[in-house]
């Protein structure tokens, strides 16, 4: 039992810290992709609109870097995920807009839960767009002006941007690859379902012989 609960924790603790604990160089390379690609649209929005009026630096973008740059492996940052989910969010936020525009609570709401639907449906799933949903309910009212034209600026364009730098920076050192090849995936998955199996013949077998010798 002490073995089987230490091992548990082993795993617990694999699963729980595999994401956090990274080379140092690693942090250089998070910190500089995501300075990056914020960068790049902040100069966009600083050389074509004001800084009092926020069209192409938006929110959910500062939450997509922490997935693109910072866990690159995940399946929620990958490519797809990234354009297909704030595609669909920005598109179903703004016509969630235009549908109930007089009522904040249940437009924004409405926004958010059907986008997470729809990212579900079509695999896609990107956490950030769900910001992205809200933000064209609650944003400002330039953003609001912009009606489905939102959906490609400031979002597509955003995003474009995103990828575009997660391509070069994610690619450049050896301990990185983006996008993560599916093989991969599938490989480590065949590999856990091979340790879980011989786990469950082992501890059959121990359960066997603690059985004989008690008889």
């Amino acid at each position: 039992m002490k073995k089987r609960i230490e091992r548990r924790y082993r795993i617990a603790r694999y699963v729980i810290y595999r994401q956090t604990i990274l080379e140092p160089v690693d942090h250089f390379w998070t910190f500089l992709g995501a300075f990056t690609a914020i960068a790049a649209i902040g100069l966009l929005q600083q050389s074509r609109f004001t800084q009092q009026d926020d069209v192409f630096l938006i929110g959910s973008f500062g939450a997509s870097c922490v997935l693109i740059f910072g866990a690159t492996n995940s399946p929620l940052a990958q490519p797809r995920n990234l354009v297909g989910g704030h595609l669909l969010a920005s598109l179903i936020g703004v016509a969630i807009h235009k549908l109930v525009p007089d009522q904040i609570w249940l437009s924004s709401a409405l926004a958010v839960s059907l986008s997470i639907v729809c990212m579900q449906m079509t695999k896609t799933m990107h956490p950030p767009a769900g910001a992205t949903a809200l933000i064209a309910n609650i944003g400002s009212e330039k953003i609001k002006s912009l009606g489905f034209g939102y959906s490609l600026t400031p979002v597509m364009t955003g995003v474009l941007i995103l990828l575009l730098i997660a391509l070069i920076v994610n690619n450049i050192p050896s301990s990185r690859s983006y996008p993560a090849a599916p093989w991969r995936w599938r490989k480590t998955a065949g590999k856990k379902k091979h340790r879980h199996d011989q786990t469950q013949r082992q501890d059959a077998a121990t359960m066997d012989v603690a059985q004989m010798t008690s008889e």
